[in-house]
């Protein structure tokens, strides 16, 4: 098996495994990887939102995948499998059948059926019982968290990952389920065994790193803007409604219905990808306390209608709301993101101040006294 480390683009940040089929006899020397996808589809985009994404089976040169793991900069490390001449032939069999045209897709699913499970599963489809894998290694971390230490150079993927993944996300994985990480699997094949007809030995034999980039970091720590962004946000929200209130300027339409408008479409992403897309985990998310879809409704009527009626309730209930949010913020089941904290926070000043400066139609409007042209008599 070949474990390739994380690398700088964002669908290499987990790293990467694959399979190696060496025979200097037969000249064969291919690497089976079946973390391939079409990216030049002109509907990956909407594929991937939705969740139908095909990634297949492809073969290359191994020497090819090589150089270009190091022109990527990324390290390779190889670990020889203990299989008998028949294993290594059942299996060298089911990679050939599995690359076939007709073989060779799948549905991905980043959890559950990913580049790296299909390594696991191509050896047990192929050598059946004879492979056997701990409960080793046991990360003891929810799937959500065992993705932090691979997002913490990229701020913004991991704000996106917390703000699409819902409560499925925060359970633990089975020491099975936790090979969906390249790292993972590679401990996994550290620990499991292989019986032959004469014993039973550790499927690994030996442990070689082909490929090593001087000054590689695997995860390198980066400065988290998004936190820093929010929390600069609220400091010109509380500024901005400050000087407002000192000065007795009402506040316009445009900023708060921006402002509103991104929390909205932030809950209607949620929406889809709970109740439109096929992913399982970005179910019953959170979230949604706090990024309304309703909320671009509002932002509309704040800017054509702003004294339509009903609008000084919404945004009252929608300060209460954010209030709430941020009074639990660490009692929801689901963790929630620190940049959205700052966010919430500036939903629950901005939605205050204008619901108590909001006209409310209900109340009678007096009318105006006439003024005489011509004065008091007398």
């Amino acid at each position: 098996m070949v474990t390739i480390l994380p690398g700088d683009p964002v669908y290499s940040m987990f790293g990467h495994s694959a399979l190696r089929v060496h025979d200097p006899a037969l000249g064969v020397d291919r690497l089976y990887n079946y973390g391939t996808f079409d990216f030049s589809d002109p509907l990956f985009i909407p594929k991937f939102a939705y969740g139908h994404l095909r990634y297949f089976l492809s073969v290359a040169p191994y020497d090819a995948a090589l150089r270009a793991y190091e022109q990527q900069r990324r390290p390779v490390i190889e670990q020889r499998l203990n299989l008998t001449r028949e294993q290594r032939t059942a299996l060298f069999r089911f990679l050939r059948v599995n690359a076939q045209p007709e073989n060779r897709y799948y549905q991905y699913v980043f959890f559950f059926d990913n580049c790296s499970t299909r390594v696991r599963d191509a050896l047990e489809e192929a050598l059946g019982d004879a492979v056997q894998f701990a409960d080793r290694p046991d990360p003891q971390r929810s799937f959500r968290h065992l993705l932090d230490p691979y997002a913490a150079s990229l701020p913004l993927v991991d704000l996106s990952f917390d703000l699409a993944l819902g409560t499925p996300a925060d359970r633990r994985p089975t020491p099975r389920e936790a090979h969906f990480l390249p790292e993972y699997l590679f401990e996994a094949f550290n620990h499991a065994t292989i019986e032959t007809p004469d014993t039973t030995r550790a499927l690994v034999a030996r442990t070689d790193t082909v490929q090593w980039i001087e000054g590689y970091d695997a995860t390198p720590e980066a400065f988290d803007w998004p936190l820093a962004a929010g929390g600069l946000f609220l400091v010109l929200v509380l500024g901005w409604t400050g000087w407002q209130a000192t000065t007795g300027r009402r506040p316009g339409p445009y900023g708060d219905a921006l402002l509103l408008a991104a929390v909205g479409l932030t809950g209607l992403l949620a929406c889809f990808l709970w109740f439109v897309a096929t992913y399982e985990v970005t179910e019953h998310n959170w979230n949604l306390l706090w990024a309304w879809p309703t909320h671009l409704i509002a932002a509309a009527v704040l800017l054509w209608r702003p004294s339509a009626p009903g609008l000084r309730s919404y945004l009252g209930v929608t300060a209460v709301g954010a209030a709430v949010v941020a009074i639990g913020w660490t009692w929801w089941p689901q963790p929630l993101h620190a940049a959205v904290f700052p966010v919430v926070l500036a939903i629950g000043v901005r939605a205050g101040w204008r619901a108590m400066l909001q006209p409310d139609t209900r109340d009678p409007i007096l009318p105006s006294s006439p003024v005489s042209a011509y004065g008091n008599a007398g």
